[in-house]
């Protein structure tokens, strides 16, 4: 049975104090940040929480430190778009009554390095197998894979990539957190060090140290909150493969499909009525992926939308408003800052408000291509 759509709400959200460099804090300490902050947006205390999810630390630790025990925890982890499955399965669990009011926490050191888990890919696995031991190592490698093959069959061009850092870029100067906010032009992106091509530096993602938490609850005791309360529409969740090579299309995500449809179908609601648009951009092409494979337009077609500037601002569809991945902050799982803009988006809240919004998408991607997760959110209901 799927949720009625707008009975679980937003009542809390928050990222840590500081964004960007931060080398004093730890990993979990920018969890705990992040959690008391958004325990104070939401006017509670950790005695009120009875739920938890968190990824990249162990539940544990992040219940241990706010001296809470949660009937309910969730551990997922399918890299950066963990936030919004447990967004999904926290909606889940508060319908079912396993818990009432759910903190779910992100924090990671991902410049600074301090306290963050280590992970190694053992020999044995699949992506130690038939990758690694051609080069394949890094993000920028993998995704090089699909991303040479959608331009060759899409007639995209690698500028259309720089055109996606350009508009992120202008949305990162109306942003006063974002970490990048000087204004670049296509041939600064161009001009940019060579990554992996196609990829230039300015078409990939910051690294940087941060974190943020949400506090979900249902709807009807969102009027005992002092914020805005921001409306779960719909959700979905998917997941396709090991690792990059095994896609089924290169040019497509079926993880992206499956999510953005359980969404949209739970949710009710046609691409039209949509206002605002958050994807994970870690790299360039990730927003083209996305305004295809959740249907906002036709198979090769995402490259007009920024040729024509319609996701910039003034555009017809404003995506990626904080400055995304690329200009406002990517500390390794950038999952929840994309929910926290959309968030602020329903408030009201945001840097560069999108006047009149009323529904906002918020899709993210795990590993590569191997997961994705899709929140829709409203200020009504």
């Amino acid at each position: 049975m799927s949720l009625a759509p707008g009975s679980i709400a937003v009542v809390g959200a928050a990222e840590t104090t500081q964004l960007g460099v931060i080398p004093d804090v730890s990993a979990l300490g920018l969890h705990l940040d992040a959690a008391l902050n958004a325990l104070e947006d939401a006017g509670l205390k950790p005695g009120d929480i009875d739920g938890l999810a968190c990824a990249g630390e162990h539940p544990w630790n992040v219940s241990t430190m706010l001296g809470i025990t949660p009937k309910w925890v969730d551990g997922t982890n399918v890299g950066g778009c963990s936030f919004m499955l447990h967004v999904r399965h926290a909606a889940a669990a508060i319908a079912a009554g396993y818990c009432t009011t759910v903190l779910i926490t992100h924090g990671e050191s991902g410049r600074s390095n301090i306290g963050a888990p280590q992970y190694a890919s053992a020999p044995a696995s699949l992506f130690g197998q038939f990758e690694m031991p051609y080069g394949v190592a890094a993000p920028a490698s993998m995704f090089t894979i699909p991303v040479l093959r959608y331009l060759k069959e899409t007639g995209a061009e690698v500028e259309d990539l720089a055109r996606v850092a350009v508009v992120q870029r202008e949305w990162a100067a109306r942003n006063p957190r974002a970490y990048a906010r000087e204004p670049i032009t296509l041939d600064d992106v161009m001009n940019s060090k060579m990554i992996a091509y196609p990829y230039r530096k300015l078409m990939c993602c910051l690294v940087t140290d941060g974190g943020g938490a949400l506090i979900l609850t249902s709807a009807d005791r969102a009027k005992d909150f002092p914020t805005k309360p921001v409306y779960i529409l719909g959700t979905g969740e998917a997941v396709e493969c090991v690792s990059i090579s095994m896609m089924q299309d290169f040019t497509s995500s079926k993880a992206f499909r499956v999510s953005g449809k359980s969404a949209f179908d739970a949710a009710g609601i046609s691409h039209a009525d949509v206002d605002h648009l958050m994807v994970y951009d870690a790299f360039a092409h990730l927003p083209l992926y996305g305004l295809e494979d959740l249907g906002f337009c036709a198979r090769g077609e995402a490259k007009d939308f920024f040729r024509e500037r319609r996701t910039a601002p003034g555009g017809e569809l404003p995506m990626n408003t904080n400055g995304g991945g690329l200009s406002y902050m990517h500390s390794g799982m950038y999952g929840m800052y994309a929910l926290q803009e959309s968030v602020r988006q329903m408030r009201g809240t945001a840097p560069a408000q999108v006047q009149g919004a009323k529904i906002s998408v918020c899709h993210g991607v795990g590993n590569m291509f191997s997961a994705a997760g899709t929140v829709i959110f409203s200020n009504e209901i």
